[in-house]
């Protein structure tokens, strides 16, 4: 059975089936033994009955029109159709109730041997009379009425069964449109899961309701967007990678044409240029394969204590830059730090003249103080801080235009002739920016007082 609302639905009532046949079993069975209980105490009564009868009736030689006449009166005072029979079986007399009961085809009755031999015949009062058609009261003129009429157990039985068979239909009618509906919905999710795995990507589930299928459809359109995002970025990499891989490889392929038939001043020049475009496809490829692995990740899996002062006097000591700043101790990836250092560094270095500065320090605040002129730190308190860890990289050239310091940390982006001048591809900020995100931290450019620019990488202590 593949559909699930089926099962979902033939479980649900085979479930109230056996409730049904489980509840008619032990009613049944409870009935039984109320009537088991019934039949034993009215056979006590009826014993009961018959012994007062017999002490109360005249003697076996007494003649039968008295002990007929004293029968009936009995049979008026307790309610009961009664006849008596002598020692022989011959019938004494009978109580008109008792003839009655017989004319109307009901059993003898019960029957009572007394100690001088006779037989006391006594009739249930009323268990098995059923009320005349008319709603008339049952029995004849003169007949005390008898008791209310007690329904026989098949009728009884049947009457379990049809109470039974209408709660089965409509709990099985109400169930249906709740499972279906259940199941419509994993229908929905089960068709936008295909049609996103399809190359739908943009595709996104309806959340309705607050129950567990609500959750999966949310939990799915979160999934899918980030999956989306990833696919977009991917393809963005892709297309901007090979649009950059094209410039060194054809300057490769032009300076490999040429060395054969060149002379040997040009040879070693040619060679040059061909080791300079091999290191700049090195590079760009190394950086592609890290912005591809910091996608693909939320969070970093290495968390060691970095100090945050040492590694910038390591990195400054490549580029001539001046450090300080006091010791400030981060938890995090050493090697993902240095590389978002150094990016910063080199970038300062290329497009920010000869003048480069690092400081390091911490501020109380999430959001880090305004940067101050001269290559100075905001803050300089010893030790490591509640707060965040502030690294800046100052730099004396033209200065990032306002409308452009957030998209120069977008991959691939660089400033208008920047890329004629010094070159680069626009990567470095862009992993610069997932490195700190990665950290729990943000970057960002600001301008510096007296011309220049600041980068500031803000880490959480």
């Amino acid at each position: 059975m593949k559909s699930l609302y089926l099962r979902i639905y033939l479980t649900v009532v085979a479930v109230l089936l056996l409730f049904a046949f489980a509840s008619g079993w032990l009613f049944q069975q409870q009935i039984e033994q109320e009537r088991t209980r019934a039949e034993s105490v009215l056979g006590e009564r009826m014993g009961a009955w018959a012994e007062l009868i017999q002490r109360s009736l005249p003697g076996a030689e007494a003649p039968p029109a008295e002990q007929a006449s004293a029968l009936r009166e009995w049979s008026q005072r307790l309610r009961l159709p009664l006849a008596l029979d002598n020692a022989q079986g011959e019938r004494i007399g009978a109580s008109d109730s008792f003839v009655r009961r017989q004319s109307d085809g009901v059993m003898r009755g019960f029957p009572v041997r007394l100690e001088d031999g006779r037989t006391l015949w006594v009739m249930r009062p009323g268990l098995l009379r059923q009320p005349p058609p008319g709603g008339g009261r049952p029995g004849g003129a003169g007949e005390p009425p008898p008791l209310p009429f007690v329904p026989a157990a098949w009728q009884r039985g049947v009457g379990l069964v049809v109470v039974l068979v209408i709660l089965f239909i409509a709990v099985a009618a109400g169930a249906f449109p709740v499972v279906r509906r259940l199941t419509r919905r994993l229908e929905a999710l089960k068709q936008g899961v295909e049609q996103f795995g399809a190359g739908a990507l943009h595709h996104r589930l309806e959340v309705s309701g607050r129950d567990e299928v609500a959750a999966v459809a949310s939990s799915f359109n979160v999934a899918a967007a980030r999956v989306e995002a990833l696919v977009r970025s991917h393809q963005s990499l892709l297309a901007n990678a090979s649009h950059e891989l094209r410039s060194p490889l054809a300057r490769m392929k032009m300076a490999v044409s040429m060395l054969e038939d060149a002379p040997p001043a040009q040879r070693e020049r040619l060679k040059r240029e061909i080791d300079t475009n091999v290191a700049e496809l090195d590079a760009l490829v190394e950086e592609v394969l890290l912005a591809s692995r910091l996608d693909a990740t939320t969070d970093i899996a290495q968390r060691d204590s970095v100090d945050l002062l040492a590694l910038a006097a390591e990195e400054a000591a490549r580029v001539d830059a001046v450090v300080e700043g006091s010791a400030v101790v981060v938890k995090g990836d050493e090697r993902l730090l240095r590389r978002a250092l150094r990016n910063l560094l080199e970038n300062a270095r290329r497009y920010g003249g000869g003048e480069v500065s690092v400081s390091v320090s911490v501020s109380t605040s999430p959001v880090a103080r305004h940067v101050q002129g001269g290559g100075q730190g905001s803050g300089q308190g010893g030790g490591q801080g509640s707060g965040q860890a502030v690294l800046r990289v100052f730099d004396r050239g033209p200065g990032v235009p306002e409308a452009m310091r957030e998209r120069i940390f977008e991959a691939f982006f660089r400033l208008p002739g920047h890329a004629e001048r010094a070159g680069g591809v626009g990567l470095g900020l862009s992993l610069v920016k997932q490195i700190a995100e990665r950290h729990g931290g943000s970057v960002r450019c600001e301008p510096r007082a007296g011309g220049g620019s600041c980068f500031e990488l803000s880490l959480p202590t």
